[in-house]
């Protein structure tokens, strides 16, 4: 892996997720009642799981060995598969992706309620994410 590529995107994904938190609302009625806040939490979510599905075919890419995956949630199974993630957070990924793709091709069906409960709850996931490409970093200059 290039190491100054995954580092630049993890920052911007810490940025994003930063960004998350700072708009999600205290509750979901707050979420539910403010479209510039939604529009906010959905498009850095969104920048976010493709920023972990951007770092994992960068992964994947440096591995001659490993087919290509042909759906994003495929480069975390294939990252599982070698060992290189763990089966939770490639669960966590795996669910991000859907909502990816709700958010990005029904964003009419987005439930406010559920977006919240991420944004309150699983935004640990990414951080976790985060830290297992940061320990693959760290065996690289070993």
């Amino acid at each position: 892996m290039d190491k100054t590529v995954v580092i630049r995107k993890l920052d911007s994904l810490h940025r994003c997720l930063d960004r998350v938190r700072s708009h999600c609302g205290a509750s979901a009625e707050a979420l539910i009642g403010d479209p510039d806040a939604q529009d906010i939490v959905s498009l850095n979510l969104t920048r976010a799981i493709q920023i972990c599905v951007d770092i994992a075919l960068h992964w994947l890419s440096e591995k001659s060995s490993v087919a290509v995956p042909v759906t994003m949630s495929g480069a975390f199974d294939a990252l599982e598969m070698h060992g290189w993630l763990s089966a939770e957070v490639v669960q966590s990924m795996k669910k991000a992706v859907g909502f990816r793709n709700v958010a990005v091709h029904a964003y009419e069906n987005v439930n406010w309620r559920i977006v919240h409960d991420v944004c309150s709850r699983r935004l640990v996931d990414f951080e976790i994410f985060a830290q297992q490409v940061i320990a693959a970093l760290d065996l690289l200059d070993r």
